[in-house]
This record gives C-alpha cells, sequence and structure tokens, in this order.
C-alpha cells in the first residue's frame, strides 16, 4: 500500500481508504495505492465485498490540478476506473463531499453507490476544455440515463444527492455522518439480501435518439459561442449506445482531440489564473472586521452592491439624499431579489425577514457611524464624489474602510479630500452588481495594505473575482476598452459597418458586439465621459466619436430609449439596426472628407485584439495589473472575452506576439498616435518572450 490509500478490513468487509489531504485529488501515489488495494481485496479469501472511502472533507474530489500539463504515469485512471469495475466481488463507493470529475468516475466504476445528505456530484471538465475521459460519458447516461447525462456533462453544473438518487446516479442516502460506517452498513446489506456485482457497463443507457443528440448539438453550438467541449461531449455521450469497451474507445479519441486543442490550454490557463489572481502584495496584510457595510446611493450600481452584500451575509446600511429617494433605493434592492423568489430560490417571507433584519434605507448620514466599510455608488463626476467623502469622513468611524465604486476616476484625488487617505481604495463593481463576478480593487498611492485586504475579503464573501488595480483612467478594464471601442468607432468612420464589426466581434466569441455594448450600457454615458475630457484632449488625437455625438443629439443613446443603434421599439432587448445610423454615420464620412471603404471580419479582428493587447500590455508595464493573467481576468469576467480563448494576453501568446506587433507597426502608418506599440511588446518580441513568461515572475 501507498500512505495516501490504506487496505483494512472491517469483519469481512474491505475497507479501501483514501488520504490524500485537502481534496483526494486523484494523484499517481492515489491511483498506485488504490490498485494495489484492489488487487489484495480481489486475492483476500475472507474479503467478501469493499468499500471505496475518502478520509477528511470528501470523498475524491477529481484529478490532480499539480500533474496538469505533465506526462501521465501508469495507472491512468480509465485503467483503474475498468479495474473497480472489473472486480469480481462487490464494490460499494461510499461518498461524501464533492465527488466531481475523475471522482465520479471511480465511483461510477463501483458497482453500488451510497452517499451522504450533503454530497454534490458533477463531472465540469468541460469548462476545462475536455471531456471526462475515464469513462463517465459511457458509465453516467446508463446510470442516469441520456439527457440526465448530457445534462450534467456539458453544463458541468453540481447534482445534489437528493437529485443524484432520483436520476438512479446513487442507490442510498446515508444520514449518520459517517462515510466509513455507511459504506461498510450498505455493503453488508447488499450481502444480506444476496445482491453481488452490478457493473455500470452492462446495463443499457436509456433514452438513446439520433434527434435528441442532433437536438442537443445545435444548443450547444448556440450556447457556447466557439468553445468545442460542450459540443464533443454530445459527441462522446451519443457513443453510449455500443458495448462498454466500444464506447470507451470512441471517448478516448474524442478527449484526445480535445486535449490536443488550443481551446484545453486556454480553459486551464483560465482556470489557474482565476486562482492566482488573489496573489497580491497585500494579501499578508489582516484583513480589517467586515460585518457591516454602508452603501451610497441606492440606483442601479448602489442597490446591486447592497443585494450582493445581502447574499453574503452582510449587515447593509444605504444613504439616500432624502427619504423618498431612500425608498426607492430599498424597492430597487427587492427587485434584485425578485427572480430568486419568482424561482423559488427563496420566499418572500423569507426575503422581507432577511431585509428586516439586516438592511435599513435611510437618508441620515449617521447611521454609518458603526459601518466597518462604506461604498459610494453615486453619480460618476468628481465634484460628487468628493463631496459625499467629505461628509464620510465626518461620520464614519475611524479604522473604516472608505471605498469608491468610480469606474475611471483618480482615487488619489479623492483620497486627498479626507483625513485618512490610507483608509481609501476603489472598489469597481461590473453591473447588474449582484450578478457580476469581477470586481476590481483599486490601490492609492496612500491606501493601507489592510484595507487592501479587506476589499479582497469582501471580494470573497461576495464570492466575485477580485482583481488588484493602479490608480489610471480607466484602471484595467475601462482604459482597455476605451482602446478597442475606439479602434472599433475609426473603422467605422472609414468605411466599416457597425453591424459587420458587432458580428465579426460575436464570431470571435463575444456574447455581443462594442455597438450591441454601447446601447446596452446607455451611449449617454460615454457622451458625458467625452465632455469630461474635451478640456484635456490633445487635439492631434484623432476624435473618432462625432457619429456617436450626434447620436445622442437625436436621443438614441440605446435600449433605455427605445433607440440606439439597434431599434427596440418591438423588443426592449433586441431589435434590428435603426434605419437612421448608416446615413448619419455616411454623413459625417462626409464632413470628416473620408472615402469609405471596405473592411473584412478578418481585418475588423486583427484591428479590435491589436488595439486590446496593446493597451493591455501598457497597462502591464506600467503596472496598474500585476500582471497579464490580472487582465485576463478582467476581461473574462468583466466584458464577457471568451474564456475558451483565456483571455487577450493569453489568445496573443497563442497568436504570436511578434504577429500583433507586425499589426501594429502596419496600422501605425495610419495613424502613429493611437497604434503607438507598447514598449512591453516591443521588448517581450525582441527578447523571444511572451506575455505567459510574466505571470510567475
Amino acid at each position: 500500500m501507498s500512505d495516501v490509500v490504506t487496505y483494512t478490513r472491517d469483519g469481512d468487509i474491505a475497507v479501501i481508504a483514501v488520504n490524500n489531504p485537502p481534496v483526494n485529488a486523484l494523484s499517481h501515489a492515489v491511483r498506485k495505492g488504490m490498485q494495489d488495494a484492489l488487487r489484495k481485496f480481489e486475492s483476500d479469501p475472507e474479503a467478501k465485498a469493499a468499500v471505496i472511502v475518502g478520509e477528511g472533507r470528501t470523498f475524491m474530489a477529481g484529478a490532480d490540478i499539480s500533474e496538469f500539463g505533465k506526462p501521465p504515469q501508469e495507472p491512468w485512471l480509465p485503467e483503474l476506473v475498468n479495474e473497480i469495475e472489473a472486480c469480481s466481488k462487490p464494490v460499494v463507493a461510499s461518498l461524501h463531499g464533492t465527488p466531481l470529475g475523475g471522482g465520479l468516475e471511480v465511483a461510477l466504476g463501483a458497482h453500488w453507490r451510497v452517499a451522504q445528505p450533503d454530497t454534490r456530484v458533477g463531472l465540469p471538465e468541460v469548462h476545462l476544455g475536455i471531456l471526462p475521459g475515464a469513462g463517465g460519458t459511457q458509465r453516467l447516461p446508463r446510470v442516469a440515463g441520456v439527457e440526465a447525462a448530457l445534462d450534467m456533462i456539458t453544463s458541468g453544473r453540481h447534482v445534489p444527492a437528493a437529485e443524484a438518487l432520483e436520476k438512479g446516479i446513487i442507490d442510498a442516502i446515508d444520514d449518520s455522518g459517517d462515510p466509513r460506517a455507511a459504506g461498510v452498513a450498505f455493503a453488508r446489506k447488499l450481502l444480506a439480501e444476496g445482491k453481488g456485482v452490478r457493473r455500470t457497463g452492462d446495463m443499457t443507457a436509456a433514452g438513446h435518439d439520433p434527434a435528441l443528440f442532433d437536438a442537443w448539438r445545435a444548443e450547444m453550438k448556440k450556447k457556447s459561442r466557439g468553445q468545442l467541449s460542450p459540443v464533443v461531449c454530445v459527441d462522446a455521450v451519443e457513443a453510449s449506445n455500443l458495448p462498454l469497451p466500444e464506447g470507451l474507445k470512441r471517448e478516448r479519441e474524442l478527449f484526445q482531440k480535445l486535449h490536443d486543442d488550443p481551446q484545453r490550454a486556454a480553459l486551464v490557463h483560465a482556470f489557474f489564473a482565476e486562482r492566482a489572481v488573489a496573489k497580491v502584495p497585500e494579501a499578508s496584510a489582516t484583513p480589517r472586521k467586515l460585518e457591516k457595510i454602508g452603501i451610497i446611493g441606492g440606483g442601479t450600481m448602489g442597490a446591486g452592491i447592497a443585494a450582493a452584500a445581502l447574499q453574503a451575509g452582510l449587515k447593509v446600511v444605504m444613504v439616500e439624499r432624502d427619504a423618498e429617494a431612500a425608498a426607492r433605493g430599498e424597492q430597487n434592492v427587492r427587485r434584485n431579489f425578485a427572480s430568486s423568489v419568482k424561482k423559488g430560490r427563496m420566499t418572500q417571507e423569507q426575503l422581507d425577514a432577511l431585509l428586516a433584519a439586516n438592511f435599513q434605507a435611510t437618508d441620515d448620514y449617521g447611521a454609518l457611524s458603526d459601518v466597518d466599510l462604506v461604498i459610494e455608488a453615486v453619480f460618476e463626476t468628481m465634484a460628487v464624489k468628493k463631496e459625499v467623502f467629505a461628509k464620510l469622513d465626518a461620520v464614519v468611524p475611524e479604522g473604516a474602510v472608505l471605498a469608491s465604486n468610480t469606474s475611471y476616476l483618480n482615487i488619489d484625488e479623492i483620497a486627498a479630500c479626507t483625513r485618512r487617505p490610507q483608509d481609501v481604495i476603489g472598489l469597481h463593481f461590473f453591473s447588474p452588481a449582484h450578478i457580476m463576478r469581477l470586481l476590481e480593487v483599486i490601490v492609492g498611492e496612500k491606501s493601507a495594505p489592510d484595507a487592501v485586504a479587506t476589499g479582497f475579503l469582501l471580494a470573497k464573501k461576495m464570492k466575485k473575482v477580485g482583481v488588484r488595480c493602479g490608480v489610471c483612467d480607466g484602471f484595467i478594464g475601462n482604459r482597455i476598452l476605451g482602446s478597442y471601442m475606439k479602434a472599433a468607432n475609426m473603422m467605422v468612420e472609414d468605411g466599416a459597418s457597425p453591424y459587420v464589426i458587432d458580428e465579426a466581434v460575436r464570431e470571435f466569441g463575444y456574447p455581443m458586439g462594442p455597438f450591441q455594448m454601447g446601447d446596452l450600457a446607455g451611449l449617454d454615458i460615454g457622451y458625458l465621459s467625452r465632455r469630461d475630457r474635451d478640456a484635456t484632449r490633445d487635439p492631434a488625437d484623432r476624435y473618432a466619436a462625432g457619429f456617436l455625438d450626434r447620436m445622442y443629439e437625436k436621443g438614441w443613446i440605446g435600449q433605455k430609449a427605445g433607440m440606439g443603434f439597434y431599434d427596440y421599439s418591438q423588443n426592449p432587448r433586441s431589435g434590428p439596426p435603426n434605419p437612421g445610423v448608416m446615413p448619419l454615420i455616411e454623413e459625417e464620412r462626409k464632413k470628416l472628407g473620408i472615402t469609405p471603404r471596405e473592411f473584412s471580419k478578418e481585418e475588423i479582428m486583427r484591428r479590435y485584439v491589436a488595439a486590446t493587447v496593446n493597451e493591455a500590455a501598457k497597462v502591464v508595464g506600467e503596472g496598474i495589473a500585476l500582471r497579464p493573467l490580472d487582465v485576463d481576468m478582467v476581461s473574462i469576467f468583466g466584458y464577457g472575452y471568451p474564456r475558451w480563448r483565456g483571455g487577450p494576453m493569453h489568445y496573443a501568446d497563442h497568436v504570436g506576439l511578434d504577429r500583433i506587433l507586425a499589426d501594429i507597426r502596419e496600422f501605425e502608418k495610419e495613424d502613429p498616435r493611437f497604434w503607438k506599440p507598447a514598449p512591453l511588446l516591443v521588448e517581450l518580441v525582441e527578447s523571444g518572450r511572451k506575455f505567459g513568461d510574466l505571470n510567475n515572475a
């Protein structure tokens, strides 16, 4: 036996226990230890049945991520699962915690399965760009039926024990709280009832229908927006009508196809980057107390932040300018919970009780006298922000964190109007704040490490991805957004259709194009932002927003007005192109003396990608983002960048930095100011390195 797997007997029941903290990952040592234990069980004349159990907090939670990218060592997991299933005496898997991926595949190889009530099972490999490669696509349909297997495997969702029992994935739920005892008791019951080996591979997968698979493939192609793994998972499950050896062979072929595709590397990068992004210089600081927060403003953003905080178990005080506005703010918070009530996730009574116990809406700043952190979410102008922070400075207790939800304003300037700049940080939420997972944590020049650590603690409590940002106009996300939006605007002025640009960007994998996004956010926001910058704009820079100004003047500001680039008169969320936009753009081109030319989708994306990567390289080079991976996480979680491409920095490495720099050099001939290459990008190309090399520096 190995150090991580033990073989003992409880009378005539063999117990094979895995102890590989923290989650009993299926490392090589675990696989080899389990194989040795199984062979000992087979040759043990006094053992009539075996129980596989995990010590600690879970059964087996899947593959050992430390082995990702390394050559596999025998026994491979598929071989081990086959060996479990081939045992001549009954094998019981006793589950608890989160048997995911390979952990569930091990359980499916066992002949019987019992679980604790809080167990959650799943096959989440699709999120890593692969499919369950140890028989999951072949055995799950045999125990749960084809449709249930398609749902679980293509979504990667975690299924609770009660649902798993209903679907036939497990055979019983035991509430003893002792997985080892539960497994032994279940095995003894099997023996007493004369039940022995029941191999999953001998079962028939119910519900096979070619039309069903065609429908699932079409749906996955539509939903995945270019990601391969959900579609290929459907192909793999379809093979479950074959005899098990043939189905496993087909599964292995499809697994290898996905494994060799660049999407797998991109999704694995995103997986690790999501965890690495919290490794910041302030991580060693002890966060301040965080139990009660204040929110200034009850509009869309303030109410969204309040809902996110309440969901995280925090007490919330919302302050508005008067009693009427405070009442509206509370209604906005209630609206954010409406879908949860409608879908049965909580009752109206539970919502009322939550708000009564943990939420207060008021027009009295004095109600903030005992908060641990306060977030300002008011109108995006420096004068208003300073006025609010002066009031906060007077009433919020010493040691509380003062945060601004600004999306681009200078945190240092805001902090300077208080007596405690060390307590001031930025917390840039993305709308809707109770749904979007990104939270930019902006660190000012004088922000104390423990104040920053408290910002990251808030992100953790809210289950958001917190990304550290330095101070600049737009921080990470909006600064990069401004660059690729300007590239899109310049292409429109030069002859591209905004609708073709939107289409090209969607085909790349974004959920919507830049002009659709503008309609969603409101084109008035960009207009007001441009007016704020009029006094400081360099006249030598190309403006490239005249057609947007004309749209604002006509009241075509997007979805909230019923008209923007698209016509929302029949549907408030989508519609056909606004027929007035192209004539307006053509007039603007004539005014500027521009002879329009055609832009292919390939050229559109070359420019869009180049503008994104070039600005992102400046953001990293200037230290606004700590690492390229921080840019990738901001782009994925805040701006809809396709996760299966890994983020703009990972994608640039895949395409080749030399190729992207060559594009920028070409575009630089047209506009040497906008297309000036980022020094970091030039440096990396000249030294033969990649952005990825900087992630571990």
